[in-house]
C-alpha cells in the first residue's frame, strides 16, 4: 500500500515547510522555474501531493539536463525540429514538468521497436477444415430401382 502524501513529506523532509524550502530552492534559482505562482499565497498553500511532484521532477531534470534551455533542446533534436524556431518558441512558454512528460513520452514514441521472437508467442490452434456433405436429394422411384439393379452387378 502505498503512503500518503503526507506521510511521504514527513519521511523525507520532516515536514511541510522544508519541503516548500526545497521547492523553493529551484524557484530562486530561476534556471528550471516559470514563475506562475500566487505571490500571496506562495509555494505553501499548495498540496503535498504536487510539492513532491514537483521537487520529483525538478531534481530529474535538474541531474538530466540541467536547465530548461538544455530541456528543451533535447526535446528539439529528439523531434527533429532544429530549425523549427516557432516549435522552440512555444516549448518555452510551457513549465518544467510539461516540458519533461514531452521529452519522456517522445523518448517513449521514438524508441526503437523490440523485434517479434518466432515461437514466443503462442498462436490461436488452426481449426480443421470442415466438409460438407452432400444434401441427399429425392430421387424418382425409378431411379432409386435402376441403382439398386446396377449394385446388384
Amino acid at each position: 500500500m502505498s503512503k500518503t502524501p503526507l506521510a511521504a513529506a514527513k519521511e523525507k523532509f520532516g515536514d511541510k515547510a522544508k519541503l516548500v524550502e526545497a521547492v523553493e530552492v529551484f524557484a530562486k534559482n530561476g534556471d528550471l522555474w516559470l514563475g506562475r505562482t500566487n505571490e500571496d499565497k506562495g509555494l505553501a498553500h499548495v498540496s503535498n501531493a504536487k510539492l513532491l511532484r514537483l521537487h520529483a521532477t525538478f531534481t530529474a531534470v535538474k541531474e538530466k539536463f540541467g536547465t530548461r534551455a538544455k530541456l528543451i533542446s533535447a526535446i528539439v533534436d529528439l523531434e527533429k525540429r532544429a530549425k523549427d524556431e516557432g516549435f522552440k518558441k512555444r516549448l518555452e512558454a510551457y513549465p518544467v514538468p510539461r516540458l519533461y512528460d514531452l521529452f519522456l513520452s517522445t523518448e517513449k514514441r521514438l524508441a526503437p521497436k523490440k523485434p517479434v521472437v518466432k515461437g514466443a508467442k503462442k498462436t490461436a490452434p488452426v481449426a480443421k477444415k470442415v466438409v460438407a456433405k452432400p444434401i441427399p436429394t429425392k430421387k424418382s422411384a425409378a431411379s432409386a430401382a435402376a441403382a439398386r439393379k446396377k449394385a446388384r452387378k
